[in-house]
């Protein structure tokens, strides 16, 4: 049973098309690219919630005391 999937495997390996370097580098520098908007669209929203929550706090802490 072994032998089998070990031959079904190697079969299956030699059917990927693998990505040239030139590929590889583009996917990768994509991904990073994307990774970096992304994180700077939450550090946007995160400080425009922080502003908003600390805003409240003080209307609040004025109008109770």
């Amino acid at each position: 049973m072994a032998k089998g999937f070990f031959k079904g495997v190697k079969g299956e390996l030699k059917k990927v098309v693998w990505p040239t370097k030139k590929q590889l580098i583009n996917n990768t520098v994509m991904v990073i690219a994307l990774v970096l908007a992304f994180a700077i669209i939450v550090l946007g929203f995160d400080m425009i919630l922080e502003k908003l929550d600390s805003s409240l706090w003080n209307f609040i802490s004025n109008k109770i005391g």
